[in-house]
């Protein structure tokens, strides 16, 4: 039976990483300067995600699938020209995304991820 392992626990109610079988998934990752334009919050996401994904014997490059929340669909765009720049084109995943009405005061995009450990 494969191991299932949790780490980065948060406020009692998640954990930041679960991985299983070669495979992470990524709680939703937030910007954490909710006072930054779409842009702003949408790199502070990419650095979050790169940081947690490097700690867990990944990176961007062996991301799986991406469901991506916008708080205002408008905002779309701004949102793709930070992911584009992140990922790079011969790596892009299978990705959703999803206008929502409210992700919280101030928070215009959440991502949650899997990814593939190196």
């Amino acid at each position: 039976m494969a191991k299932i392992t949790r780490s980065a626990p948060y406020g009692g109610i998640l954990h930041e990483v679960v991985e299983h079988g070669g495979t992470l998934y990524l709680a939703g990752i937030v910007s954490e300067d909710l006072t930054l334009d779409i842009a702003g919050q949408a790199k502070d996401v990419m650095r979050q995600l790169e940081t947690l994904l490097e700690a867990n014997g990944s990176d961007l490059t062996r991301i799986l699938q991406a469901t991506v929340y916008l708080a205002d669909l408008k905002e779309k765009a701004g949102f793709d020209a930070v992911w584009r720049a992140s990922i790079g084109e011969a790596h892009m995943p299978a990705r959703a995304g999803i206008g929502v009405g409210d992700l919280g005061p101030g928070v215009r995009v959440e991502m949650v991820v899997i990814a593939a450990t190196a």
